[in-house]
């Protein structure tokens, strides 16, 4: 038996071996022996879904993933860093836009640190305040039904895809009765909110209240004991408790491994202390648990809009100091788009040292002492923080966010390397991100 002899070469289709004498079946063992099964596979980062341009990059060997890792940055907005450039309260216009699926949020927690650093968070009158929790949990529900309406249709659910986007239809419907527009709202302002409720809004909430306790037992009858939709996602995307705490995940992943931490209890804010709501949880640390999470929240946020409408009295939605509220009250003009008349000459007509402050407000804003802050809200998808930096001037020194999609992203490998191809797909639904929160 001759001495087996390979000599390599490098091509522009990699590298090729050119194999002379030898024992042919020796030959035939090493290349046996060569794991060529395992490929590369990008997954994305054009996504049929709208979890946003995310990349997943997969080493599978045969259907079994081996490695799995994120490349997220293909949406990148460069929001923190434009509101260096923009006054405190132009800030809103940009957070709203980060995660867009839950705006509320966003707004609210950048409006907090900014309360904070100017010391007047004991200053924003109830009424803002109990609107402030309306409108988030009112967006808790969007985000939900979209996490479980894309989520179904990755698996070909395609009748949840559509109970979810009708659910979604409702909230967006009454957003835009409150605030004007379905998203990108810029409705909460630092000291409070931009406007009042317009006529008709309770009504309309209540109405929405009692449409949505009837069809939420829809997901149940179609999903919850569905055989099929619970082989899909039952011990799918495992991650336990320690996984959680070590990767810092929060929200119905963090819940799903049996923890109830939500920071409307523990690190109340806006006055949630004041609500009567449970946090639900489960101890199966899958996919399937998230699912039922998501399902129950969205009663408990029910329950808190109900009372958010029994609590709401009569009375201001802005700080009374006008050096930094806006004018709360903007009436619009006949063209829907402009200030009215009416607006215009309560302004000029109170004195020109109150024209030229409401001037000198809109164009350059108010100042706020310097100082760092760290606020935090619940998103629907966990833990959202604000780092505010000011130097003391009108716009932000640093805007910083703790993003619960970025973050949850890095539970991604934990749950899906040693699982199958197909149950990445599950797995990512379950943390449920949106990469405008991720790549800011």
């Amino acid at each position: 038996m001759t001495t087996s002899h390979a000599q390599e070469r490098e091509t522009t289709e990699g590298t090729v071996y050119t194999v002379t004498g030898g024992d042919w079946e020796e030959v035939a063992e090493a290349a046996a022996r060569a794991d060529d099964e395992r490929i590369i596979v990008n997954m994305g980062p054009q996504h049929p879904s709208t979890h946003g341009v995310l990349r997943l990059i997969l080493e599978i060997d045969g259907e079994t993933v081996t490695e799995a890792r994120c490349g997220i940055g293909y949406l990148h907005t460069g929001i923190e860093k434009n509101l260096e450039y923009r006054t405190w309260t132009q800030g809103t216009t940009f957070v709203t836009r980060m995660d867009y699926l839950t705006p509320f949020f966003n707004e609210t927690v950048y409006c907090m640190a900014v309360e904070k650093l100017l010391g007047i968070e004991d200053a924003i009158p109830d009424r803002a305040n109990v609107i402030r929790v309306l409108l988030m949990e009112l967006n808790r529900i969007s985000s939900h039904v979209v996490a479980i309406a894309t989520g179904g249709m990755e698996l070909g659910a395609t009748t949840i895809m559509i109970y979810g986007f009708r659910d979604r239809e409702l909230v967006l419907d009454l957003f835009e009765l409150i605030t004007g527009l379905r998203m990108n709202h810029a409705f909460i302002r630092p000291g409070g909110l931009s406007q009042d409720l317009p006529p008709g809004a309770v009504d309309a909430v209540r109405g929405f209240v009692k449409k949505m306790r009837k069809n939420l037992p829809e997901y149940d009858a179609l999903a919850t004991n569905n055989p099929i939709f619970k082989a899909r996602l039952q011990d799918v995307g495992h991650l336990d408790l320690t996984g959680c705490m070590a990767l810092g995940a929060t929200g119905p992943v963090l819940r799903s491994a049996g923890l109830p931490h939500d920071l409307r209890k523990s690190q109340p804010y806006c006055g949630y202390e004041n609500y009567d709501f449970e946090v639900p949880t489960t101890d199966t640390c899958d996919s399937y648990g998230r699912f039922l999470i998501r399902l129950e929240e969205m009663r408990e946020s029910l329950r808190i809009i109900e009372q958010c409408l029994d609590r709401l009295e009569p009375g201001p939605v802005m700080v009374g100091d006008k050096k930094i509220a806006w004018p709360a009250q903007l009436a619009l003009g006949p063209d829907g788009l402009g200030n009215s008349l009416d607006h215009i000459k309560n302004i000029m007509g109170t004195s020109m040292e109150a024209l030229i402050h409401h001037f000198k407000l809109v164009t350059e804003g108010f100042r706020v002492p310097p100082g760092q802050v760290y606020t935090a809200v619940e998103s629907p998808k966990g833990e959202l923080g604000a780092h505010v930096v000011s130097d003391g001037g009108t716009r932000p020194y640093r805007v910083h966010f703790r993003d619960p999609s970025f973050t949850n992203l890095q539970a991604m490998a934990a749950m899906c390397e040693g699982g199958q191809v197909a149950d990445v797909i599950v797995a990512v639904a379950s943390i449920d991100p949106v990469m405008g929160g991720v790549d800011r």
